[in-house]
């Protein structure tokens, strides 16, 4: 398997779709028996996906190519100038500019990232922002140092998801090998070890609250649910389904409200259930507002209207005129064709988002979720929900699910975690043409046999050897 991964790393081009998908599909099934055989073996499972992950460690990322742009932002960000006030092209376009702020690898990096991405504004949040200045530091003139920098950040966040998420299966009761289906997985090691991806950052941030918010020290749970966001924006969506988690006045401990003076049982339960109703929509409130207190405070250093200009817009980008791996939206855009004969995508990209902010609203009102699987349950499926409306689904988008279904009694995501690869052979040398056959068979698969889980599966299963136990 390192030998694999060893190709896989330094001796394949995205455009050979058929080398790509076979090593994949090898490392899938090798690793899925391995967990299988060898899961109760922690330490061995811990080691050789360390091992895996340093196999990457000298590799230039093959496909994909923001890590150039990742480290175009971080040297800015190490020189003390913001990267929201102007794009790559805007910088080589200008000689004053270049003449004022020299910038040695900023032809290479601009070439590195592409057009498309080189003229338009950074997006990125400003804690990944930081890592980023801290890659560049690290490799000062070399790309491959900043490589190596960028990594050795991805690898330890993994190790810290590897580390609360061990810890929260634990308190959850469910074996604790099952987080070895993102640990060992190969498209986690591939997309964020290998390729550089942040998702795996900012899931560190999100299981680490999780397990603090079970843990009852909502503060620490809410500044890295806060930190989460600032690292990746995704986790905005999952603020309104702690509603209910704070609401649930059972959860509230008895001893805030055993010195309440009354004269009778029943002033008794109504003062008690009326003082836990406050106490429960202060919790709440103090929740949101250190979570939204702390992705200010990361963003403050940066303010000014132009900058709030430029990230609404770059961000408007990804639901208005980008498209890549979509499902139910390329069905929209396809009647759209059908009525009014052309892409609807800027309209579509308005009212999509509605739609999906209208079903978190409703999962968070009509689903009970006041226990730690049900929140995380909620969590999964409204994930899978904005991404079935995506206009645009790259493949690392998938860690969310698959690390949150680790949690559930759902498997959909491991199984989306290998179909989604089907998206590269989009790649076609310097051409993207999606193969919307392969794409079709994507979401159909996974589409059909979440149904069947949610829906039809009548017996809780994991791919443990042993079954978990279920909450209450």
């Amino acid at each position: 398997m390192a030998s694999m991964y060893g190709s896989f790393a330094y001796n394949l081009e995205r455009s050979n779709f058929v080398k790509l998908i076979s090593l994949f599909g090898g490392l899938f099934i090798l690793t899925f028996q391995l967990i299988k055989m060898y899961g109760w073996n922690f330490r061995l499972m811990v080691g050789l996906g360390i091992i895996f992950r340093l196999v990457f460690l000298f590799a230039i990322p093959n496909l994909s190519q923001d890590f150039y742009r990742f480290i175009w932002d971080g040297h800015w960000m190490a020189s003390g100038i913001s990267p929201y006030l102007f794009t790559p092209e805007t910088y080589l376009d200008s000689p004053a500019l270049m003449a004022r702020q020299p910038f040695g690898l900023a032809q290479q990096l601009y070439e590195g990232m592409g057009a498309l991405n080189g003229s338009h504004y950074t997006n990125y949040p400003p804690v990944n922002q930081l890592f980023f200045a801290i890659a560049a530091l690290f490799g000062g003139k070399s790309i491959l140092g900043s490589v190596i920098g960028l990594r050795v950040i991805v690898i330890l966040a993994d190790v810290g998801i590897l580390y609360f998420g061990k810890k929260l299966l634990e308190n959850l009761k469910i074996p604790v090998q099952n987080i070895f289906w993102y640990f060992l997985n190969p498209f986690i090691i591939i997309e964020l070890t290998g390729n550089l991806h942040f998702e795996g950052v900012m899931l560190f941030f999100v299981v680490a609250s999780i397990y603090f918010l079970q843990k009852r020290k909502w503060f620490l749970s809410a500044v890295l649910l806060g930190l989460s966001v600032s690292t990746k924006l995704i986790p905005l969506i999952f603020l309104p389904l702690f509603f209910q988690w704070f609401w649930n006045v059972s959860k509230l401990p008895q001893k805030h409200f055993d010195k309440l003076s009354v004269t009778t049982q029943k002033e008794s339960n109504n003062v008690s259930t009326n003082h836990r109703i406050v106490f429960s929509f202060l919790k709440l409130s103090k929740f949101y507002l250190v979570v939204l207190g702390t992705v200010v405070i990361t963003f403050l250093p940066f303010l000014s209207t132009e900058f709030i200009q430029n990230y609404i817009a770059t961000s408007a980008l990804w639901f208005q005129n980008f498209e890549f791996n979509a499902s139910i939206y390329y069905i929209i855009r396809w009647i759209g064709f059908q009525v009014v004969g052309w892409n609807i995508i800027e309209t579509v990209g308005k009212i999509l988002p509605l739609v999906v902010i209208a079903f978190v609203l409703a999962m968070t009102f009509f689903r009970k979720n006041s226990a730690l699987k049900q929140l995380i349950t909620a969590m999964l499926f409204c994930i899978l929900f904005y991404f079935l409306l995506s206009t645009t689904v790259h493949p690392w988008y998938i860690a969310t699910p698959l690390l949150l279904s680790i949690f559930t009694k759902y498997r959909f995501p491991l199984l989306w975690s290998a179909m989604v690869m089907l998206s590269y052979a989009a790649y076609n040398g310097t051409q993207v043409e999606e193969n919307f056959w392969l794409i079709a068979v994507e979401y159909l698969v996974i589409i059909g046999f979440a149904i069947w889980e949610i829906f039809f599966k009548k017996e809780d299963s994991s791919f443990s050897s042993q079954k978990p136990i279920l909450d209450s």
